[in-house]
């Protein structure tokens, strides 16, 4: 779908359709109509699934009424739009693939949410960096830098300080990135990186304060031990006094070892501190629970945005844990936004929304069994709802929450005539995504990728494809 349609009055549109869906595009339009007042009528193809319509073939079949201000086609008909030029001097829009999504495109695009701003400060580590190449480090940090990192933090071992780190960094600001912070508690090491270009070093107590007077660039304060507040209260003010650029991280603790009281730690230094920069690590939550993570990192920058804590130091060690860094950075877009709008962070983008989709769009049962009925040809719809998948086709409807019984019931069917290798196959992928549509709660819609919100990666219309081969004659549409 790429047009929202903003009605006038003198509006009158014709959204052409196939059989299978008329129904429900009467419905849905209906509702539009009265809601919105504009005029309308409807044009059934002679084609039972509009998605087997292609443009060359849908100019043969069009009769566009007179009255008739502007045409819809099915979004699938997107392809070869010079034809349209040929057709009709009216105005062709490109709907949704799916009948059911036909109310967006009445949207308002002002309405649309901005989630460009946002305030934290994402510092992407990687860890034990010694273990490493240089040129191994530079593609993992221009890789984290395109997911949204804006400073590079290298992690260091602290059983073996490395006197090459300065190389590391200066490796990384002569490929174009110019903030890189250090993260020991060596001096030597910090030295050797602020010499070759670190503008940050992680992190300084009671042990290596003294040093941080001579560096000459800004630092993250630790207290001696989490929990210990009188250490991390004189290191804040050693370093005010020596006025040294400061970020205060109290320390984030994993559930387990005082995860709430450390929370309550940020807002006490917040409140203790109410105009200075502070900073959050947050993997010790992320990579020693076992969950998803982009839960927790949308909790914990929600945390931050709203105690003002402008920066978030993030790793992507642990499996579960390799998208943090995209992950922080669409989470500070949707809590800057709900924090600056007075709004739950929610329906503004599903991009975090990875295991289960948002909403799901089941056709009635009856639906279903209508479509068999009249659909005439062989090709195979698959649908994935009520816990079953359905398998349609000419006077056909098997359905079985396995999908190797239902192949099985397909294969005993007169129709499988026409399975061949290639088909079985093409059934077996698009099964094996419903079968995972069903466990986790995710639309289904055949020949197209499931959602998984930022992993989303689409997919060629096979079916389509395959269709063409198997059909025998234009009647086989019909």
């Amino acid at each position: 779908m790429n047009h929202l349609l903003q009605p006038k009055p003198h509006h009158h549109y014709y959204f052409v359709t196939g059989r299978l869906a008329e129904a429900s595009v009467r419905q849905i339009v209906a509702e539009l109509a009265e809601r919105y007042s504009f005029a309308y009528s409807i044009g059934v193809m002679p084609i039972t699934v509009a998605a087997l319509m292609t443009p060359r073939w849908l100019r043969r079949h069009l009769e566009i009424p007179e009255e008739a201000t502007h045409v819809i086609v099915p979004g699938y008909c997107d392809r070869d739009q010079a034809l349209w030029s040929e057709t009709t001097k009216k105005p062709v829009i490109y709907g949704p693939k799916d009948c059911r999504q036909l109310p967006e495109m009445f949207g308002d695009k002002s309405s649309d949410p901005d989630l460009s701003q946002y305030r934290i400060e994402i510092l992407a580590e990687i860890n034990h960096v010694p273990r490493y190449s240089i040129e191994e480090v530079v593609r993992v940090a221009k890789a984290l830098i395109e997911d949204g990192a804006n400073v590079i933090d290298l992690g260091c071992d602290p059983a073996s300080p490395c006197a090459e780190i300065g190389d590391y960094v200066a490796a990384l600001i002569d490929n174009g990135i110019p903030r890189v912070s250090i993260d020991t508690f060596d001096p030597s090491e910090a030295q050797n990186a602020i010499d070759r270009g670190a503008t940050l070093v992680l992190s300084v107590n009671s042990t290596n304060r003294i040093q941080a007077v001579d560096w000459g660039c800004e630092v993250v304060a630790i207290p001696d031990s989490p929990g210990d507040k009188k250490s991390f209260q004189e290191t804040a003010e050693f370093l005010a006094t020596h006025q040294i650029p400061t970020r205060l991280d109290p320390i984030l603790e994993p559930i387990g070892a005082g995860f709430v009281n450390s929370v309550i730690r940020y807002v006490e230094t917040r409140d203790d501190f109410p105009e200075h920069a502070m900073m959050m690590g947050v993997g010790n939550l992320t990579e020693l629970s076992d969950v998803d993570s982009a839960g927790i990192n949308l909790l914990l920058l929600g945390i931050c945005e709203e105690l003002r804590i402008e920066s978030v130091l993030t790793t992507q060690v642990i499996n579960w844990a390799r998208t943090s860094v995209r992950e922080c950075d669409l989470a500070r877009r949707l809590v800057h936004y709900s924090v600056a709008h007075g709004v739950p962070p929610k329906r503004l983008s599903d991009q975090l929304v990875m295991l289960r989709d948002a909403k799901l769009r089941p056709f009635p049962p009856e639906a279903l069994d209508s479509m068999a009925q009249s659909l005439k040809d062989n090709n195979y719809r698959l649908f994935a709802q009520d816990n079953q998948i359905h398998l349609l086709a000419a006077k056909l409807h098997l359905q079985h929450a396995d999908p190797f019984f239902l192949f099985e019931q397909l294969l005993q069917h007169p129709c499988a005539e026409n399975v061949d290798a290639g088909h079985a196959f093409y059934l077996g992928f698009e099964m094996a995504k419903a079968s995972i549509a069903l466990l986790l709660g995710k639309q289904y819609e055949q020949d197209q990728a499931l959602q998984w919100g930022q992993l989303t990666q689409q997919e060629d219309l096979h079916r389509l494809q395959r269709s063409r081969k198997l059909r025998r004659s234009p009647k086989s549409q019909e």
